[in-house]
């Protein structure tokens, strides 16, 4: 195993707030990136605010929620209503190789740190955007969060039953996967390019696009069907059974999936082979998507009278797609996360110790890693100033005197 990480010597001037801009450099960061993360006392961002609290008790330095995204960070208290304040952001970005930001199209141009701006400071920049639509287009200066991504690209209107209400899918989806994963892979791409070439460039990642790009079937469905798809709840097209049924305890389900003929003997075989099961217009693929409210009741009946986890061992011993549907609790003490060390657990100044996820990224020669937790608000504002820009004691006391730094 290499000692170093793959980005270890990046420096990334991190603008990122709340969800999917911290995620991604959160993920750098946990292969060697320095993030160097801009905030405010006066006005600490959102996410800070949000819970959960340890102990339930608020704070800028107790929200779990912010915890979660901003691990092995350093956190610089910067006052950018202050003219000085910029004058410190450039001399970062001469030092940096990465600059990303996801406000509002507007919001970095009105301090003068917009792309031909940062680009003459540092032209080998790499300059990160992530505007809710993108810089361009009737909505450039939209403001947008997960939920509301979700509902614009049709994630909401797909998730729900049939004749319901859109339901969502409980968490903020863009937030967590699509756009972090698009816009780190970006990055990836443009550290390779200068590498090669000695350049740096403009990144813009519209977030819905990454968000859209997750659902090509039911835009290709209506393109060539002429035909909008509904939301069909826990059901699949091409698959039956096909859904989540509950199993003994309270508020316990199984969900269980048989996309082929050979899976739904499995189920069969489980269930001990009863006589309804083999009835006509179960026999087919075709015939169970057919009628499947009957066929879901009946299996429904069955599972309610089992244990989950031991059906759930059951059925994919008998080689059916099968699932416990786990809680928080469920997920913590899950032995195969447990197994694959998944958590770790970090002591935080304020909440003590607990717990993070890993990277799921699993690179044998140069793992990711988790070595601190994220930051107090402005924990490391004397470092960052002495240590990469290399002020003086008594420059950085005149700073907070002068209310540019915290």
């Amino acid at each position: 195993m290499s000692n170093k990480l793959p980005l270890q010597g990046i420096r990334i001037t991190d603008f990122s707030w709340v969800g999917a801009g911290p995620t991604t450099t959160r993920t750098l960061a946990e292969y060697g990136a320095e993030v160097i993360k801009i905030e405010s006392s006066k006005r600490p961002e959102i996410l800070r605010l949000t819970g959960p609290f340890r102990d339930a008790i608020p704070g800028v330095n107790r929200s779990g929620y912010f915890s979660n995204r901003n691990p092995n960070k350093k956190s610089l208290d910067l006052n950018m209503k202050h003219p000085k304040a910029r004058d410190l952001v450039v001399d970062l970005i001469k030092k940096s190789d990465i600059i990303i930001n996801n406000f509002t199209l507007g919001v970095m141009e009105k301090w003068d740190l917009g792309y031909e701006d940062v680009k003459k400071i540092n032209p080998q920049i790499i300059y990160v955007t992530m505007p809710s639509q993108g810089s361009t287009g009737p909505h450039a200066d939209y403001m947008g969060f997960g939920g509301t991504m979700s509902a614009l690209v049709g994630i909401n209107y797909l998730s729900g039953f049939p004749e319901g209400e859109p339901f969502g899918t409980g968490t903020n989806y863009p937030d967590h996967v699509p756009n972090p994963a698009h816009t780190a892979f970006g990055i990836m791409a443009a550290l390779w390019y200068r590498k090669k070439t000695g350049e740096g460039q403009y990144l813009e990642i519209a977030q819905t696009e990454t968000s859209l790009n997750f659902l090509p079937t039911a835009v290709m469905n209506y393109s060539l069907n002429d035909e909008i798809l509904e939301r069909i709840g826990n059901r699949n097209l091409n698959a039956a059974p096909h859904g989540v049924y509950t199993t003994l305890g309270n508020s316990r389900w199984i969900a269980i999936a048989a996309f082929t003929e050979q899976e739904w003997t499995g189920i069969k075989q489980v269930m001990g082979f009863p006589a309804w099961a083999d009835a006509d217009k179960f026999a087919t693929l075709d015939h169970r998507l057919k009628n499947q409210d009957e066929l879901d009741a009946s299996i429904e009946e069955w599972t309610k009278g089992h244990d989950g986890y031991q059906l759930m061992n059951k059925l994919v011993q008998a080689g059916v797609r099968a699932g416990v549907v786990q809680n928080p609790k469920d997920l913590l003490e899950d032995p195969n996360l447990i197994a694959r060390n998944f958590y770790k657990y970090l002591d935080h100044p304020e909440m003590r110790r607990h717990v993070y996820n890993i990277t799921p990224c699993h690179l044998s020669k140069t793992p990711g890693q988790l070595t601190s937790p994220a930051p107090l608000i402005g924990e490391h504002t004397d470092e960052v100033l002495r240590e990469v820009l290399g002020l003086s004691e008594k420059e950085i006391q005149v700073l907070k005197a002068q209310d540019v730094v915290g």
